[in-house]
């Protein structure tokens, strides 16, 4: 049994504590992003449709498994999990639950260091009088820690660690230390997004230039909110808007389950779940947009941003974008929105935290400054190779593994064991239990058939990801007898790295042979190191079985 007394001190914390936990840096960099390769309008009315249908159903499994879970004194997923099932196996489900959030904040907080550096580089000035180009090259010197953008060596890695100390820090003072960081980061957050959207909003075609004559700031809001209804019929569009709902909402990592896990057995979670899942897609859709989008649009047109959106446009465009403004109201600029991100960040990268810490605190009896610590060091382990070596390939393949593949593994596996083995029926009152809202009888329908479903199209989705992203031609291909052409970044090819081995044999250049080998070899590196956290948690949640049962207190 767990020896915590911690619990949240408010209700208006938890809830932004859970919404910072879904409010990330995918909300401002991703989405704008996604919209804009997948049909503007026509990308929003299927992410609209997938979080109703698969969105809001995980948060209610989440929020009221991790209620439950808390019951029984359990705060991360391995046994959150079972409390709810029987078998020694299924507990080993939830190593996800803990695996994908060391895995993911290693390489997060390496993106949430950039945006702590740049608020310091947009006060100093750095960027005054730079072109477009030049801010892409500074943002691409930055990850090459082999240079110094400041004169400081090796730059990236000592705010990286700065970071990740104010992490370890923060967590270290429990869920206090979290709520407190999510009363004042979602705030200012929130409200440096309603200043700069104004901005994209009111931008209109001021910013044109002779080289962009035809800019217009509203041409970017126009593509974002007109539906491009053919595009509805491309099962490509619907399969990306089914991907952003896991980065939006931070389901299937195990971070809501522990939250929730500090709720007593009476407390709300249908309102609760809501209100944060809502509050998400507020910051997501309307800030989200009004923001990267519509500005670059504003300065270097519609066109530009067709042909250029990526995530790194808001560091290797906005601050020149910024810069348009003028040194003192570029610098505001950039101190907001980067700002901006380092809140969105640091409220998702507490989260993760917190199932490693809740599962030692619960089995080996750890208190927080020490869960915090550890948690650090794992991080720090796992990172470093993601900031030394981002260029060859680690990072992506972090990404790739932990924060995709896995979200949806165990998103699919966990509702599954909700709806079918722990029972729709037992499920529908621990969801209901409480409840200051009337949750919609047609979720119980929708959670224990709808979701499991369009989680595992989801799924064989990544499985067999179709080449070029052409779902509708693979799928009269298929149907017509000539077979399903698998993409690079299916599932199966990406654990073969046919891609590189493609590159490599298209090659004729010795050194670029030569860089793709050793891009082989430390994705292979990458690799190892994720199994081995992976079979190390698994280590301890047998470790953690053998001690409950010489106490008497596991389940059979």
């Amino acid at each position: 049994m767990s020896n915590t007394n911690e619990s949240w001190g408010s209700r208006i914390g938890l809830i932004l504590a859970m919404a910072g936990n879904a409010v990330g840096l995918g909300n401002f960099l991703r989405f704008p992003v996604q919209a804009v390769q997948n049909g503007g309008g026509a990308f929003i009315i299927p992410y609209l449709v997938c979080f109703l249908l698969m969105g809001i159903p995980l948060l209610f499994i989440e929020w009221s498994s991790g209620r439950f879970g808390g019951k029984f004194g359990n705060h991360s997923t391995p046994y959150i999990l079972d409390s709810m099932v029987k078998g020694r196996v299924l507990k080993y489900i939830g190593v996800f639950g803990i695996f994908t959030n060391i895995a993911v904040v290693a390489y997060y907080t390496y993106i949430e260091s950039w945006t702590m550096s740049y608020v310091y580089h947009s006060i100093r000035g750095t960027f005054n009088g730079m072109t477009q180009g030049e801010v892409a090259g500074f943002f691409n010197s930055y990850i090459d820690i082999s240079h110094s953008t400041t004169g400081i060596p090796y730059e990236a890695v000592w705010f990286y660690i700065l970071c990740l100390i104010i992490n370890v820090y923060i967590l270290s003072k429990g869920l206090k230390g979290i709520e407190k960081v999510a009363k004042i980061g979602m705030p200012l957050l929130i409200l440096f997004g309603v200043i700069l959207a104004v901005r994209g909003y009111t931008l209109g075609t001021s910013g044109a230039s002779s080289m962009f004559p035809e800019a217009n700031a509203w041409d970017g809001l126009s593509f974002l909110w007109t539906p491009q209804y053919s595009s509805l019929l491309d099962l490509k569009v619907w399969m990306a808007a089914a991907g952003q709902i896991f980065f939006t909402l931070s389901v299937g990592m195990g971070t809501i389950h522990c939250y929730a896990a500090y709720l007593k057995s009476k407390d709300d979670i249908a309102l609760n779940a809501v209100s944060a899942g809502f509050m998400n897609e507020f910051v997501e859709v309307v800030l989200g947009s009004a923001i990267v989008i519509p500005i670059a649009a504003g300065y270097l047109g519609l066109d530009w941003v067709l042909n250029n959106a990526s995530f790194g446009m808001a560091f290797q465009t906005m601050p020149y974008l910024f810069e348009q403004w003028g040194s003192i109201l570029s610098a505001a600029a950039g101190f907001m929105w980067f700002g901006l991100l380092f809140f969105a960040g640091i409220t998702s990268s507490l989260a993760m935290g917190t199932p490693w810490m809740g599962f030692m605190r619960d089995e080996f009896g750890w208190n927080s400054n020490k869960g915090a610590w550890t948690f650090g060091g794992l991080a720090l382990i796992m990172g470093l190779p993601t900031v030394f070596f981002y260029q060859q390939g680690v990072f992506d393949e972090y990404d790739y593994w932990a924060g995709t593949v896995s979200l949806v593994v165990f998103a699919m596996m966990e509702t599954i064991l909700f709806s079918w083995i722990f029972g729709m029926k037992k499920g529908w009152k621990e969801i209901t239990d409480g409840a200051d809202i009337k949750v919609p009888h047609a979720y119980k329908f929708i959670i224990k058939f709808i979701t499991p479903l369009m989680l595992i199209i989801v799924f064989l989705g990544a499985l067999f990801s179709p080449l070029n992203n052409d779902w509708s031609g693979n799928l009269k291909s298929l149907f017509s007898g000539n077979g399903w052409s698998l993409s690079n970044t299916s599932i199966i090819k990406t654990i073969t790295q046919s891609g590189i081995k493609e590159q490599i044999a298209n090659a004729t250049d010795p050194a670029v042979i030569q860089s793709l080998d050793d891009k082989m070899f430390y994705i292979t590196i990458a690799r190892i190191l994720l199994i081995s956290l992976f079979l190390f948690i698994c280590l301890l949640v047998y470790l953690a079985y053998n001690k409950r049962v010489k106490e008497g207190r596991a389940t059979i």
